[in-house]
């Protein structure tokens, strides 16, 4: 037996010698910890490791996970006894970096105190303005959740989940306080008003203004296991702050897993509650009804992409009706309740503009396997404001069969909406191509309107025809409406100006243009709130001028950057006047909302007000109130820096450009102090995503702006400014089809061209060094990271992808902006998924995943597979499966641990360089199952090329003592 068995052997005895842990002292659900996987496999653990793991306990968190190893219980936060606040215990690295075995199921952990202090710091809250814009709502929030949240039970049904505990979708946000502020006449802000009332330690959701603006409505719930988890639906009066439940009874509870509840008027609501008479859940049987069967006999064509958390069987479309079916109640601010309607699938309710009617939507049976619900047959009624059947608008089909080309969309009448500008009149659209994009046909959508109750045989009226796919209609009045329309394939969007009440005058275009050339955007037009609460066109009148104006609100891109905008256009000559535009030598400014729209008719332009906010490099966001006609600005927040440790960072807009001439852009930072000329080249992260455009002008367009504000969310790249890197954020990487072409059939080449233009552009600048250069990204971002590691080895230290697809003949039916099939394009999907490459990646990669990823295409498997593949071929790497978490990660233990690892990976293996292999290992690697000699003996650990062999024996033995480990775990687990 070699030393190293020897040594396991000793470490086994050592193991069972140890008895001082109970499974009462488990500190975390076994599910809890993130599950790491290394090719490593098993190695002997030093021996003052071991004395430090007393309280070892066993963890079997995977069916998956085969090779996990124990589990350390590690101490709180603060040194105690136990982790506060239902959060799981975390710890932090003593060292930069630490071994790999030492790293292997070690719980969760925290990152260095310099990053976990900014993801730490307390949110600012959001705003909401009263309909009338004379109060704002602050509403508070609180920082990250704990992992407990997301550990609720929740069902996965019909392409939703469901939290059964409280009856709404899981993963809910919160705030935890509403206050209230007076705006007042100068633009400063009045003292708060607290909204009071409800038990402490609620969360609060749905936070609505009435019509009035005199009161509040929003719900309250708890997790506590205690009390009763299911929402309430409460009231405050905005005057005093003073809360109270909508319902006297505590009978009345929320459904909230599709809509909610909305006002019907000022004192009136319309709610979806869970029916009185709903008992227990159905129960799971334990024996099938039978096998399931899916069918196609009628070889009908169909395609779809891969959704997730579908149907499985008859029980899950009962657990769905039990969940989603609720009973419509009206509540009265003075009491009265009545229920209106039978209980239902509801999925929205939309009150006519004069309140005299009500627009239902539900869904009903049959039900599918293999699409969400919102393709499920679907039914749209009208009722009247006190729940009196009038008509039925439209019965759907199931639409299992709606093409996968982009712009088609479900047959019959959809987008059926009130026209904002009239009392009770309809709207809605309808396909004249079968919803199939890739049928030929003019006009390919037809708007129709209709009065809400039509006098007999009136039909409904043809308002505009289109040759593009709908996109939608802001309304304003008889003389004028504008109608949007774009087509994907060729990124062609128009829009139209109408006169919905005359059919004399000509629908005209108004803009023609293509959606990716940004420079020529004219900006998208302001809305104003009518009395009835609706929005409509904010049409502006100049003194002694009798043109018709409207303001657009532009983003302004330049080839020096976004310059946002308000100008004043002429609907009918086109004529504009550039009445506001941001400030471009140090602040970004833009238009958010306009504050004069309480009024009747036309705006003047002398009162006009509008909210505006301000930021620059490094001073966070602030909110003004702008006045005209001196455009005096008055500052009404005043919000402290999010991250003080960072704000003198320096941030630098950069152009380059790819081999071919594509220009390109990227938003360079770099640590506060840093001087490049003084303190040299730093590691440098690349972060960014790919993105497909038609033409190689549009694509070298400039997006973004010099002067923004850096945002730092809790899982960004510019958190490793506080550990010294320069960040290459967003540099853009145009996949180009122009014509005719497709785009990804050149997708490696011009990803490979983009990134070495990228790399090349910050070896130049001094500011990167060329053998300290990590790339990263999320999701699209991950695949173009495994992607450049596999076909760019010589421009990357390492790689980090979080929740990426790898494999595309995993997703057949399209993947991002691809429509065709993987039979249609069989070499493209090859060609383009790094797992078909696993043999080349020779560079440290990173894989992290949500163990929950409910994203369409990025099943948690394909990170899964692509680390199998990848370990096949010896490469170094590292799978973390963070449980409970989706396609982007939300609790606080999950997300310092994916701190903690990025760090890890960046300190090891770029800032370090440890993961160069010489030549000979290459060639080893280069040849297995080739017949070389050189590949007879296999790496067990490719962690930075320690070049440690182990024999077949050796394997053996391992295998023996593994499986010895992991009974006896499971005996001190289940037994001691």
């Amino acid at each position: 037996m070699s030393d190293r068995m020897l040594h396991l052997h000793k470490l086994v005895c050592h193991r069972l010698s140890l008895h001082s842990f109970t499974p009462h002292s488990l500190p975390f659900k076994p599910a809890q910890l993130p599950s790491v996987l290394s090719p490593a496999g098993l190695r002997a653990r030093p021996r003052n490791d071991a004395v430090r793991s007393v309280r070892t306990v066993a963890v079997m968190s995977s069916s998956r996970l085969r090779n996990i190893v124990p589990v350390n219980a590690v101490v709180a936060e603060d040194g105690g006894g136990g982790a506060s606040n239902g959060s799981v215990s975390c710890t932090t690295a003593d060292t930069p970096f630490e071994d790999e075995d030492s790293t292997l199921g070690v719980g969760y952990r925290l990152p260095p105190k310099e990053i976990k202090d900014i993801v730490d710091a307390p949110p600012l809250p959001a705003l909401s303005f009263s309909p009338h814009r004379d109060k704002i709502l602050f509403l508070k929030r609180r920082a990250l959740p704990p992992l407990a949240e997301l550990a609720r039970p929740e069902e996965k049904l019909a392409g939703v989940r469901i939290d059964g505990k409280c009856n709404t979708r899981t993963r809910m946000s919160f705030y935890t306080g509403i206050g209230i502020h007076q705006l007042l006449p100068d633009g400063t802000l009045g003292s708060e008003v607290e909204v009071h009332g409800f038990p402490e330690g609620a969360k609060i959701n749905f936070v609505t203004w009435s019509p009035d603006g005199r009161h509040l409505a929003f719900t309250i719930r708890f997790d506590d296991e205690n009390t009763d988890s299911k929402l309430k639906v409460w009231v405050a009066h905005v005057d005093s702050g003073i809360a109270r439940p909508l319902f006297q009874s505590h009978e009345y509870c929320l459904n909230a897993v599709f809509d909610n509840f909305v006002w019907v008027n000022d004192s009136c609501l319309l709610v979806c509650t869970i029916p009185l008479s709903r008992g227990d859940p159905p129960k799971k049987p334990l024996v099938p009804f039978g096998p399931k069967i899916q069918s196609n006999e009628q070889k009908n064509i169909i395609q779809v992409r891969t959704f997730q958390d579908l149907l499985k069987d008859e029980y899950d479309e009962d657990l769905f009706d039990y969940y989603a079916t609720s009973q419509l109640v009206l509540a009265s601010l003075d009491g009265m309740v009545k229920e209106i309607g039978p209980p239902a699938v509801y999925t929205s309710m939309d009150p006519s503009p004069d309140h005299k009617y009500l627009l239902i939507s539900s869904i009903h049976r049959p039900y599918s396997f293999i699409v969400p619900c919102g393709r499920f047959p679907k039914k749209v009624e009208m009722w009247t404001a006190d729940g009196k059947f009038v008509r039925q608008l439209c019965d759907l089909p199931l639409a299992e069969d709606i093409p996968i080309a982009f712009n088609s969309v479900r047959r019959g009448m959809r987008s059926l909406n009130w026209r904002a500008d009239k009392p009770s009149t309809l709207y809605w659209v309808e396909t004249q191509d079968e919803g199939d994009a890739k049928v030929e046909v003019s006009p390919r959508d037809i708007v129709y309107t209709q009065p809400a109750e039509p006098s007999e045989g009136e039909e409904p009226t043809i308002l505009h025809t289109l040759d593009l796919r709908y996109g939608g209609i802001s309304w304003s009045d008889d003389s004028l409406a504008l109608v949007y329309e774009s087509w994907y394939k060729t990124r062609r969007t128009r829009t139209w100006v109408i006169s919905p009440g005359s059919n004399n005058v000509s629908p005209r275009v108004l803009f023609d243009r293509s959606s990716e050339d940004v420079y020529s955007d004219p900006g998208s037009p302001m809305l104003r709130r009518t009395p009835a609460g609706t929005y409509v066109l904010a049409k502006v009148k100049k003194e002694n001028d009798e043109g018709t104006y409207i303001l657009l609100n532009g983003n302004g891109a330049t080839p020096e950057g976004n310059i946002p905008f308000l100008d004043l256009f002429d609907i009918n000559t086109g004529n504009k006047e550039r009445i506001w535009k941001s400030d471009k030598e140090k602040y970004y400014e833009g238009v958010v909302a306009l504050m004069s729209d309480e009024k009747e008719g036309d705006l003047p332009i002398d009162s006009l007000k509008i909210l505006t906010s301000k930021e620059s490099k490094t001073e966070n966001t602030q909110y003004y109130i702008l006045s005209w006609p001196e455009k005096k600005a008055c500052q009404i927040t005043n919000f402290p820096h999010p991250y003080p440790q960072l704000a003198l960072l320096q941030k630098e807009m950069v152009r380059y450009q790819r081999k071919d001439g594509v220009q390109l852009t990227a938003t360079l930072y770099l640590p506060p102090g840093y001087d490049p000329s003084r303190d040299g080249p730093l590691p440098c992260l690349v972060w960014s995503y790919p993105g497909e455009f038609k033409s190689k002008d549009a694509a070298g367009q400039v997006r973004g702006s010099p002067n923004e504000f850096a945002g730092i969310g809790p899982t960004s790249a510019l958190l490793w400014m506080a550990r010294r890197f320069a960040i290459l954020s967003g540099p853009t990487i145009p996949i180009i089809g122009e014509g005719d072409d497709e785009a990804n059939d050149r997708y490696v080449e011009q990803l490979v061209a983009s990134a070495e233009a990228a790399v090349e552009e910050v070896i130049r600048r001094g500011v990167a060094h060329p053998k300290k250069i990590a790339i990263g990204g999320h999701s699209y971002g991950a695949f173009m990271t495994a992607n450049l590691l596999a076909h760019a080895p010589h421009l990357f230290a390492c790689g980090i992808a979080r929740s990426g697809a790898y494999n595309r003949t995993l997703t057949p039916f399209g993947f991002q902006n691809e429509e065709r099939t993987l039979w249609e394009a069989t070499s493209t999907y090859v060609e383009m998924s790094p797992f078909m490459s696993a043999n080349k990646i020779k560079k440290p990669i990173l894989l992290i995943h949500g163990e929950e990823d409910n994203n369409p295409g990025t099943l948690t498997m394909q990170s899964d597979r692509f680390f199998n593949a990848l370990k096949g071929h010896g490469a170094l790497c590292r799978l973390v499966i963070l449980p409970f978490e989706s396609h982007g990660y939300a609790a606080r233990e999950s997300i310092m641990h994916v701190l903690w690892e990025t760090d890890r990976w960046l300190q090891k293996y770029c800032v370090s360089n440890t993961s160069d292999v010489n030549a000979d290992q290459d060639e080893c690697k280069d040849n297995l199952g080739t017949g070389s000699t050189k590949s007879e003996s296999k790496p067990v650990a490719a962690s930075g090329g320690s070049g440690s062999e182990v024999s077949n024996s050796e394997h053996e033995e391992v295998d023996s003592l593994r499986r010895s480990l992991l009974w006896y775990f499971l005996y001190s687990y289940i037994v001691l």
